[in-house]
Order: C-alpha cells, then sequence, then structure tokens
C-alpha cells in the first residue's frame, strides 16, 4: 500500500463527513441558501489566492525543473480554469463574480490559510504536499461522488460545478500530487512522514470546517455577542 494510499484510508471518516455534509448534499440537490453560496464564494476566493502563494513557495523548495513546471503550471489552472466553477455559483444566484472578492476571511478559512502557510514556510517539500493534497483529492471525490449519485443532466443548475470536479484534469492534478508524495514520502524518515501525515489529516478536517463555515454563514465573534 502506498503513502497515499495509507493517507486516504486512515482519512476515510473525515472524506465520508464531507460526503455526508449538507452543503454537498445541497450542491447534488441543486438548492442551497444563496447567502451560503456567497459566503462560501467569499472564502474560497481569498482560500485559492493563498493555494498560489504556497504554490510559489513550494517552487523555492523545489530541486528538479519538472517540479518548478508543475507548480508553475498550477498556479495557471488556478487563474484560468478554478474560477469556472465559482461562476457557476454566481450565475445561480444571480452576483456578479467582482462583488464577492476582496472580503476578510471567516475564521475557519483563516486557520486554513494559516495552517498551509505554516507548513510551507516551516516544512518540507513533501510536508507541503501533504498539506495542500486534500483539497483537489476531496473535491475529486465529491464530484465522482455527485456524478454517481445524482447523475446530473446539464440542466441542473450545479452541473458545472459537479461536471469540472470530476473530470479528468482534476484526477490527472490529484494523481500527480499523490505519486510526487508517494515517492518523497519514500525517502522520508518516519518523523516526517508523521508530520507529512498530521498535515494531511489536518487538511482534511479544515475541508469539512470549510463547507460547515459557508452553510453557517460564519463570521468573527463581535464585541458583546456570547455564543452557548
Amino acid at each position: 500500500m502506498s503513502f497515499t494510499e495509507v493517507l486516504r484510508k486512515e482519512n476515510n471518516d473525515i472524506y465520508e463527513e464531507i460526503f455526508s455534509h449538507p452543503f454537498v448534499q445541497g450542491i447534488g440537490e441543486g438548492s442551497l441558501p444563496p447567502e451560503s453560496i456567497a459566503h462560501y464564494i467569499k472564502a474560497d476566493y481569498e482560500y485559492l489566492n493563498a493555494f498560489m502563494h504556497v504554490y510559489g513557495m513550494a517552487i523555492s523548495k523545489s530541486h528538479k525543473r519538472e517540479d518548478i513546471q508543475f507548480f508553475n503550471d498550477q498556479v495557471n489552472f488556478v487563474l484560468h480554469s478554478e474560477v469556472h466553477p465559482h461562476h457557476n455559483f454566481c450565475e445561480h444566484i444571480g452576483v456578479r463574480y467582482e462583488d464577492l472578492q476582496g472580503f476578510p476571511l471567516p475564521p475557519t478559512a483563516d486557520h486554513y490559510i494559516k495552517h498551509m502557510i505554516y507548513h510551507a514556510s516551516q516544512g518540507s517539500l513533501g510536508e507541503i504536499l501533504a498539506t495542500l493534497l486534500p483539497c483537489p483529492w476531496t473535491y475529486l471525490e465529491i464530484g465522482k461522488y455527485l456524478m454517481e449519485k445524482v447523475q446530473p443532466s446539464s440542466d441542473h443548475p450545479f452541473y458545472p460545478w459537479i461536471s469540472f470536479y470530476a473530470d479528468g484534469e482534476m484526477a490527472a492534478l490529484t494523481n500527480h500530487l499523490r505519486s510526487r508524495l508517494d515517492a518523497l514520502a519514500e525517502e522520508a524518515s518516519e518523523s516526517e512522514q508523521q508530520k507529512m501525515k498530521q498535515a494531511f489529516r489536518k487538511s482534511c478536517q479544515l475541508e469539512y470546517l470549510f463547507w460547515e463555515m459557508s452553510l453557517k454563514c460564519e463570521e468573527w465573534p463581535q464585541a458583546g455577542v456570547t455564543t452557548k
């Protein structure tokens, strides 16, 4: 069993929670609160900006030209391709994409970004890949899960979103990250592998919490407001 196969097995509990989350189920059902969709886009726009920055930090720790080329290509993918699912959501709620950009990060998104930046600055290339991998991997599996469960036609309100993440391009990205992480894990010490595993699991947990944050329109607590 490869290192990433072990990671997937050890984190199946979180993957299953993600699949059953009401936001993910709502995508499949074609029905989500507009305010939750807007909250998701606001946070995900900033999250993807940070994702590109982490790719840049990964380049700085890359010793192989093929790794540098890969990370450079992925920055272009985020800039020019991964905006399409956002546009699908924006069109559904009737809001311009530009009007949902530049907002402060909610607590969960703020935590997730700082988690990625920490491992990118303090960790090895393998640790960075372990931190990044849950994002494309969970989205790929969500896309495949919804394609199989819902079997959406082209008139499904979120067909562009579902088909984008179930597509071969997302599978190719995930498989490349997995293959590279497997190779780096083979060369890593046991303590380094543990760091990779911890980073991967926390990213999986934060993927789940990102959906929860979006559904509940999570915000920072205000002065004088108590929570139960």
